[in-house]
């Protein structure tokens, strides 16, 4: 009798758990699998939307419309799915991106070309210009990954005079459109009194969207992208540096935490600025707001307006700014605000008061390094919390915030180019970078992944890795001229450089239009001597990745260079301790000249330098990667028309990098006539045109990287006891000092 009521309940149980599992206990929606971000922490997503059809997440998208469907979902999905902001909430690359249209030409971006009579903000016409000036983008929509709109979408309240109407219709009339997928929307305004949704009143479809104040809840994790509001005075290239010039330690500020800015009365954001007043303190805690915005704000004043408005007058916004430890960032009306991208460059660090806003390039930046992020209920507790950080994380904070700033939000084309390289290591997961590239410097943009998946081939994280670079390097002499004399600087040069304890190999690049000299004119070495073809023969080709370079170091020479073997040994020894410079001899330096309003080039023999050219210098081989695949081809073409400058655009690359000057080590002075006097190498230094076109380079290459990024320096580093008076055997590089 116990064995059959045993057996009964066994099988009740059993069939309760076949129902309870049809019934969509057991199966999971596509939507309930959590994401790993590159941090290594699980994301949570939205809850398991609950199926009564288990096969139901199988339906194609289309049928989300039809009446069958909607008999199976709550009446809050009803609204979610008509709701253009949550009808592709479900999409990820997996399902609503086509990976075959970028396997053919790899990570390339089409945009739309501009319709008559549209009229395209500033702003928007900064970010198409942004990407049709990368690398990534294509004239041809055939060979396209990746699709941008030329429709204005960044301001989508309809209150705003950049609003552009009827752009539902436009846009269903693309030919390419093909209900969004593989297209990416970029917004930064969205919804409008008095709710501000996040729906851009059209259906996106099955587009990705790079969104400002974008919420966690309609954040689609590894599809969108969130990107910081900026305002449309952010510059389009180069941007400013960050205000953190000097590490103060201890690195406190005249005020602790601060905050200026407009206080809603009522509707959606006012709760948290209404409040700030009870921790305000106006001694080392100023947090100030003002009702007087707005055209009838006076009719809507309350109690403490004037009181509020009076303070806030009292504070110069500026000043607070730049000598403050934390700046106070609250939601406005959207849950992104100005402050945050203000705070980062001034270093100040962000306090995020915005629940449930995505914070921007969440996906690969981790946020925990450089802000503090708090809780709109627990403001009485924020005093206290910034109070109670140890200086030296405050320092980390800081420092982090500089980086951030300049790596990824100086400028709309490193948000834009940013947005494009995360989406490009999506596609490309085989080659994405690694958490420690994009947090630390030179930053993602900077760091390629298609050079490299190990962070030992970067010069950058050698010591982060606790390793050194290989103790060997190659040289490369840019041969220009025909071998027709045994005596010829080539030869010389060859078999000082081959004495070195050090070389690995010689590379001769032939860019000369004469045919290669028979194996039997080189001299005979220790080391391989390598000759190869140049690409074209241009002056860029100097330069190209060659599978050849085998060593980290590249000894970059021209064939009239004339350098001793001590000095190509104290040369690489200096490299090995500085191997993310350009390290070498010959200096030259640039300036701003005012009566012209243009920057200029000097060869002129001072104690001051800015770049080290690459007839003698030793520097990292991934430069020679990132020259050739980072550089757009407009400067690349520049340098080869005019065969001059290729040396210029390489210290402009490097110190862009490094934000460093190169290193200059001990040379004699008549290293500058030696060459002159020398080759056919002496009509180009002697041409005037030759100087007068260097001028030209530095201009129009300080236009492309928004800025002047050459670095001045004093710093010239010589062997231990160079020029003391003792006995020369007590020297170990005694020849340098009989050059």
């Amino acid at each position: 009798m116990q064995a059959k009521k045993r057996y009964l309940i066994s099988l009740l149980t059993g069939a309760f758990l076949v129902l309870l599992f049809y019934f969509g206990g057991g199966v999971p929606g596509p939507a309930a699998t959590g994401s790993r971000s590159r941090h290594g922490y699980s994301r949570p997503e939205q809850p398991w939307p609950h199926f009564s059809d288990p096969l139901q997440h199988f339906s194609p998208w289309d049928q989300s419309d039809t009446e069958e469907y909607n008999v199976h979902i709550s009446p809050r999905q009803k609204r979610d799915v008509n709701s253009s902001v949550y009808k592709g909430k479900r999409c990820r690359m997996q399902s609503c991106f086509d990976f075959s249209l970028c396997q053919r030409n790899g990570f390339k971006v089409y945009v739309y070309p501009q319709q008559k009579g549209e009229k395209i903000s500033e702003s928007y016409q900064n970010i198409l210009s942004t990407i049709e000036g990368s690398r990534f983008y294509t004239s041809d929509p055939g060979q396209a990954c990746l699709f941008v709109l030329s429709l204005d979408t960044l301001d989508r309240d309809q209150l705003s005079p950049q609003y552009v109407h009827n752009l539902k219709t436009k846009v269903q009339s693309l030919p390419l459109w093909n209900n969004g997928r593989n297209h990416l929307i970029f917004n930064l305004y969205s919804g409008t009194w008095p709710d501000y949704t996040e729906d851009l009143g059209f259906d996106i479809g099955q587009a990705m969207l790079a969104k400002a104040s974008i919420s966690t809840e309609n954040f689609r994790p590894n599809f969108d992208v969130s990107i910081p509001l900026f305002s449309k005075d952010h510059p389009r290239t180069g941007g400013d540096r960050g205000y953190l010039k000097y590490n103060t330690i201890p690195p406190f500020r005249k005020y602790m935490l601060v905050f200026k800015g407009k206080r809603y009365l009522t509707g959606i954001g006012s709760d948290t600025r209404n409040a700030l007043y009870h921790v305000h303190n106006a001694e080392d805690v100023v947090l100030l707001t003002t009702c007087k915005h707005g055209k009838d704000w006076q009719k809507h004043k309350d109690a403490r307006c004037d009181k509020d408005n009076a303070e806030y007058e009292k504070y110069d916004y500026r000043e607070m700014l730049h000598n403050s430890t934390f700046c106070l960032v609250p939601r406005g009306r959207r849950l992104g605000s100005f402050r945050f991208l203000e705070a980062l460059q001034a270093a100040c660090v962000p306090v995020m008061l915005s629940n449930g806003w995505e914070l921007p390039f969440s996906e690969v930046i981790d946020w925990n390094t450089a802000a503090v992020i708090g809780d709109e209920r627990l403001l009485l507790q924020i005093p206290s919390t910034v109070r109670s950080i140890h200086q030296d994380k405050i320092l980390a904070l800081r420092q982090q915030t500089q980086f951030l700033w300049e790596a990824y939000f100086s400028s709309v084309e490193k948000i834009v180019l940013t947005t494009l390289e995360i989406i490009q290591d999506r596609v490309l997961q085989q080659t994405s970078r690694s958490n420690l590239m994009w947090n630390s410097h030179p930053g993602g943009l900077f760091t390629l992944p298609h050079y490299s998946s190990y962070l030992g081939d970067f010069p950058f994280f050698y010591a982060e890795l606790g390793i050194k670079p290989n103790p060997k390097f190659t040289a490369v002499i840019h041969a220009v001229t025909p071998l027709v004399s045994q005596s010829q600087p080539i030869l010389k040069l060859l078999v000082s450089v081959a004495r070195s304890q050090y070389c690995a190999q010689i590379i001769v690049l032939w860019n000369c239009d004469k045919p290669l000299p028979a194996k039997h004119r080189w001299p005979a070495t220790s080391v391989p001597i390598i000759v190869i073809e140049g690409e074209n023969k241009v002056m860029s080709s100097r330069f190209q990745p060659y599978d050849s370079i085998i060593s980290d170091a590249v000894l970059s020479l021209d064939e009239d260079t004339v350098l001793s073997t001590t000095e190509v040994d104290f040369a690489f020894t200096v490299w090995q301790s500085f191997p993310e410079r350009i390290v070498g001899y010959p200096a030259r330096s640039h300036f701003w000249d005012n009566n012209k309003e243009r920057w200029g080039y000097t060869s002129k023999w001072t104690n001051d330098y800015s770049m080290v050219l690459t007839g003698a210098a030793i520097y990292h081989r991934y430069y020679h990667f990132l020259y050739s695949h980072f550089l757009p081809s407009s400067l690349k073409s520049m340098v080869d028309q005019l065969a001059n400058c290729e040396d210029i655009l390489m210290n402009f690359l490097v110190s862009a990098v490094t934000k460093l000057p190169p290193i200059k080590v001990t040379q004699k002075k008549q290293y500058k006539e030696t060459m002159m006097g020398q080759s056919s190498r002496a009509s180009r230094w002697a041409d005037p045109d030759h100087f007068a076109q260097r001028q030209t380079c530095m201009n129009k290459f300080a236009s492309w990287f928004g800025g002047m990024p050459l670095v001045h320096s004093q710093m010239r580093l010589d062997p231990v006891l160079f020029k003391d008076q003792v006995s020369i055997l007590r020297k170990k590089y005694r020849e340098i000092e009989r050059l």
